[in-house]
């Protein structure tokens, strides 16, 4: 939210004697006494909002500032929670991990990135292994191709302490891919109504 010391000044809070105005529209009315520049806006049933403070004389725009507080906020709103989504999860690997296990934890390193997630990959070295880095090397990249169709690698294979880590995201057309299993999976729920169905297929 906007603090109300940021916030612009409307109507009888602005101060100038004159002011450069601004219709509803955004055109170019002209300079205009202050007086003249409220009527305007009180006729059209708007508000007088100073919108370049800094200018002289001030920049002031008719407008419905409450419909346009109410938007700015839903947007903001919108975008923290966008950028406050992204969960990093980590799974953890040792250099000399057998097919089985490998293809366990691959699997779910494939699901958390399915569900939009990024994916943290250690490789866990222990004593002298750690003078093997292109083992720890070698199971990142073949991670990389069985998520390939899925994710996207955002830090690249690098030794971090007795540690090689890589960092993967989902990819950005993962949706699409998820969307089009789930109706694979599913056709009875996905043809329960035509929006539903249209939706998958898009």
């Amino acid at each position: 939210m906007v603090s109300a010391e940021a916030e612009p000044r409307i109507n009888d809070r602005i101060r100038a004697r004159e002011v450069r105005l601004v219709g509803q529209d955004g055109q170019q009315i002209g300079i205009r006494l202050l007086p003249e520049a409220l009527d305007m806006a009180r006729e059209a049933g708007l508000d007088l909002v100073e919108v370049a403070d800094k200018e002289n004389p001030p920049v002031c725009r008719i407008m419905d500032y409450g419909k346009y507080k109410y938007e700015a906020a839903q947007r903001a709103k919108e975008s923290r929670r966008n950028s406050t989504n992204i969960i990093v999860k980590e799974m953890k690997y040792r250099p000399k991990i057998g097919p089985g296990d490998f293809e366990t934890k691959t699997r779910k390193v494939r699901t958390f990135l399915e569900e939009g997630c990024k994916v943290k990959i250690t490789i866990m070295f222990r004593g002298r292994e750690v003078q093997h880095p292109e083992l720890g090397k070698r199971i990142l990249d073949d991670i990389a191709v069985e998520v390939e169709e899925v994710a996207k690698v955002e830090v690249y294979p690098k030794l971090d302490g007795r540690n090689m880590v890589m960092v993967l995201g989902p990819a950005k057309n993962k949706s699409r891919r998820q969307a089009t299993r789930l109706a694979k999976a599913e056709p009875a729920a996905a043809l329960e109504s035509e929006a539903v169905s249209q939706g998958v297929n898009n």
